[in-house]
């Protein structure tokens, strides 16, 4: 079963299928170089070192996101149980990495409601005011008017999707699902 962008379970399932593909291209690499060894002529070795070389840069896209989400893990299925229950008022996403110039916001679970977005971070370093900002100026840019909200303590998060009413109450014009697909856009 696929699992993506947005859906319970994707960071950890991203990140090892990026581990997966590391191994793989490095085992590309091993071997060519491996076979320069072996080659007789010079040229044949020359070809199989750059060859391994420009290998190398496809590693690194693979690698850097790699490294820099690496800490950020899926949360446990008890949280996940716990959320799932509001997704009939709300547009619910999981487990996303928002980057912005200059922070990763890893966050846990997203509410995308007409009301605004709701997102629950439990990452202490982050500067939820400076976040806020760069999201909601991200989602000026788009054209939407949602107003963006991080909570860090999951008993804030929960009183606010509480006082939420059924999207089905109110008059659909797109707006959530572009949120949505604008909040994935920003994710790793």
């Amino acid at each position: 079963m696929k699992i993506e962008k947005g859906q319970y379970g994707y960071r950890n399932r991203r990140k090892r299928n990026h581990v997966i593909c590391i191994l793989v291209v490095g085992a590309v690499i091993l071997l060519q170089l491996g076979a320069r060894l072996i080659v007789k002529t010079e040229m044949t070795r020359t070809i199989l070192t750059v060859t391994a070389i420009l290998t190398v840069l496809p590693l690194a896209n693979v690698a850097s996101p790699l490294l820099a989400s690496w800490k950020y893990r899926t949360p446990d299925e008890d949280f996940y149980h716990r959320m799932k229950r509001y997704e009939d008022r709300c547009q619910m996403l999981y487990d996303l990495i928002v980057t912005t110039k200059e922070q990763i916001i890893p966050v846990d679970a997203a509410s995308v409601h007409p009301n605004g977005v709701c997102l629950y971070c439990p990452e202490t370093k982050l500067d939820t005011a400076k976040a806020e900002a760069a999201l909601n100026q991200m989602f000026a840019a788009n054209r939407l008017q949602l107003h963006i909200k991080i909570f860090r303590d999951e008993h804030g998060f929960v009183r606010r999707l509480d006082s939420l009413r059924p999207m089905s109450e109110y008059e659909d014009d797109g707006t959530v699902d572009y949120a949505v697909r604008t909040l994935k856009s920003q994710s790793m």
